[in-house]
């Protein structure tokens, strides 16, 4: 550790040692070379990201909740996209982190949807079969898949069984009444357990929109990569229905009274 405060906030230079006073010697690399190192890397830097989803299971169904936020880097650029996607008639899926590798989910969804739709064999994938689908395409592509990808929720309701699981860029996959990605995963994820452990089949549609919303907003409050306009899925033994935005109403009058943080020490 360098304990010279004269050198603090200085752009490190590999070259150096951390007084930038010796060369340090570099190894060569005599190792193989991939001839195709420098051609596609599929968005190992990811440009455009989405933040949280939190999902929890109620009396009738699954709801789930997104924000409408893309960060372009530290950039709060995209304020009209939706993370949620229905597949098929009673299931949706929601993602955080790369845009790109969810449109790519997305896009292999819709031709899986296409294939069973013209199969016409009376049968259609559930949320339990596109989760299992999602698990081996994850797993498969591990090495392919931005690294920095969060995880996919996967919800929906089929002959009367609510459906809710998880499932990563490894190819972890596990279920719970209670589910967040994200940021959510550490704010949001205590306040639902409490809230719905124990309650699942006793919570209205109602109760359960009240919530999310008081989960939602403590993510814009605590989440410098989120935004107060949201959409909520509800997913029924009727089907699925994604809302139109919703804005949050929040305040932050209460930050005038806040001492003891930089300057302000009265």
């Amino acid at each position: 550790m360098d304990h010279f405060p004269t050198n603090w906030g200085r752009p490190r230079n590999d070259a150096f040692d951390a007084y930038g006073t010796y060369p340090i010697h570099q190894r060569p690399q005599n190792g193989p070379k991939d001839a195709f190192s420098a051609g596609v890397q599929r968005t190992q830097q990811p440009i455009v990201t989405g933040t949280s989803v939190i999902a929890i299971k109620y009396k009738d169904g699954i709801m789930m909740a997104a924000d409408n936020l893309a960060s372009y880097g530290s950039l709060a650029r995209f304020k009209d996209v939706q993370r949620l996607h229905p597949v098929g008639d009673n299931t949706v899926i929601g993602a955080g982190g790369d845009m790109s590798d969810f449109q790519y989910i997305q896009t292999l969804l819709n031709e899986l949807d296409i294939e069973e739709y013209t199969a016409q064999d009376g049968h259609s994938l559930g949320p339990a079969e596109i989760h299992e689908y999602l698990s081996q395409v994850m797993y498969a592509r591990r090495s392919k898949i931005n690294p920095l990808w969060n995880s996919l929720l996967v919800g929906g309701v089929k002959n009367g069984t609510r459906f809710l699981a998880y499932v990563d860029l490894l190819g972890t996959t596990y279920s719970a009444s209670t589910l967040a990605t994200g940021y959510g995963a550490h704010i949001a994820q205590p306040l639902l357990r409490t809230a719905v452990e124990g309650f699942e089949d006793v919570l209205t549609e109602e109760q359960a929109l009240k919530i999310i919303e008081n989960s939602m907003k403590v993510l814009f409050y605590r989440d410098a990569r989120s935004l107060n306009k949201y959409q909520v899925a509800t997913i029924t033994k009727d089907g699925v229905n994604i809302s139109e935005s919703k804005h949050l109403e929040t305040s932050w009058s209460f930050a005038e009274g806040i001492r003891g943080y930089g300057a302000q020490t009265q």
